[in-house]
């Protein structure tokens, strides 16, 4: 069992009133996390229960009244666990009821995300849930297991925990494709138009193909034939479902700053490549700085919470920071490079740096250098890919 970094937030979670609903794409390790929190509850001593929706019988279970609903959860524990709460269509409120009642029934559920779940949850829960997400796993949680410990293996396959289950390169092929189909004809079917199917299926390739660019809304738009208000709403379905992520420049209003472009990042590299069709290693990749940049994002989008986002800058002239993790408001650039010769300053970073004078850190992530540097007030750090993996906090 590979124990998730979020596991300790979620344990303390138990003895809180509020209920706690873990999101994210399929097949990230939502149920296992869920099942584990039961098995930590019943050894707390909890008197717990534990519904699986995509269990045909046990939804039959669910077949009943909206009162009988609540009264059956009540009843049923102190905790109660449920798995896809969204094949329930009132959940929600009945959660409110719940929350409202004062019971004394803690609830966990995990949902695979939709737009509707979203809505939902804004209109009936505000002030009594808490939201996790959940993504795939991190490369510190799978340097635990031996299947995946390389760091240019993960690059190559990624972090879905069904990979796990295997050695064989074949094997995680395989699974990594099948998860993409799964997610077109589970998740996207009812959100999509069946005769765009194709189109949505050009736009996640194109979206793969181009990561870590600055995208143009109008360009998609006529490469995949459909028109821009579509393929904004593509991308906020890709959103809400927790499969790719939009990064927005980072601006002080200066005039040269980029203020309304975006990037994309898909959640995770394996997937990725899945959709490319190319599992190459990392050093035969032309796409290899790509590949460096999401690994870099990946692992910051972990650190994502109230006071913490992510955005990247850029000026009309083309100076670009990869980065800028915004942590109470005040920027810490990140560059990602690959082989460096030296620990020398990137000259866009030099650029945003100069811009802002103030800015105390600063880092470059990269494959060989690992050095301190001063300029000006700055303190910029150089570290490896694999220290910035394992180490990497602020």
């Amino acid at each position: 069992m590979i124990k998730r970094l979020i596991t300790n937030s979620l344990q303390n979670e138990i003895n809180q009133p509020e209920i706690i609903i873990l999101l994210g794409p399929r097949q990230v390790g939502k149920t296992t996390i869920l099942k584990s929190l039961f098995d930590y509850a019943q050894a707390q001593g909890k008197k717990c229960a534990f519904f699986d929706l995509e269990q045909p019988q046990v939804l039959a279970e669910f077949n009943r009244s909206d009162k009988d609903i609540t009264a059956m959860i009540r009843n049923a524990g102190q905790i109660v666990f449920i798995d896809e709460f969204q094949y329930l269509k009132n959940i929600s409120k009945i959660f409110k009821g719940i929350y409202d009642s004062k019971a004394k029934t803690k609830i966990f559920c995990t949902g695979s995300s939709s737009l509707q779940i979203h809505q939902h949850l804004k209109e009936s829960l505000a002030g009594r849930k808490f939201l996790y997400r959940i993504y795939p796993l991190s490369f510190e949680e799978i340097s635990q297991t031996e299947v995946l410990a390389e760091l240019e293996e993960y690059l190559c396959f990624g972090g879905m925990p069904a990979l796990t289950q295997t050695v064989l390169a074949e094997r995680k092929k395989q699974i990594l494709s099948e998860l993409i189909s799964s997610y077109i004809l589970k998740d996207i079917r009812s959100l999509v138009k069946e005769e765009n199917i194709r189109a949505f299926n050009h736009l996640l390739y194109l979206l793969a193909e181009r990561q870590g660019s600055v995208i143009s809304i109008q360009s998609l738009a006529r490469e995949v034939a459909l028109s821009a208000v579509t393929i904004s709403h593509y991308l906020d379905i890709l959103e809400h479902t927790y499969v790719n992520y939009r990064v927005y420049s980072f601006s002080r209003n200066l005039g040269n700053e980029l203020k309304k472009s975006c990037k994309t990042y898909l959640y995770d590299i394996g997937i990725r490549n899945a959709l490319l069709k190319d599992f190459s290693m990392l050093s035969q990749r032309p796409d290899k700085g790509a590949i460096e940049e999401t690994f870099v994002f990946l692992k910051l989008l972990y650190m994502v919470g109230p006071d913490i986002e992510i955005k990247f800058w850029r000026t009309k002239g083309g100076d670009e920071v990869d980065f800028i993790l915004l942590k109470n408001r005040n920027p810490i650039p990140i560059e990602v490079k690959s082989q460096l010769g030296k620990p020398q300053i990137p000259q866009g970073l030099k650029k945003f740096l100069l811009r802002y004078p103030s800015t105390p850190l600063a880092y470059v992530i990269n494959e060989n250098q690992t050095a301190i540097v001063q300029f000006n007030q700055t303190e910029l750090k150089f570290i490896t890919f694999k220290d910035f993996a394992l180490n990497f906090k602020v």
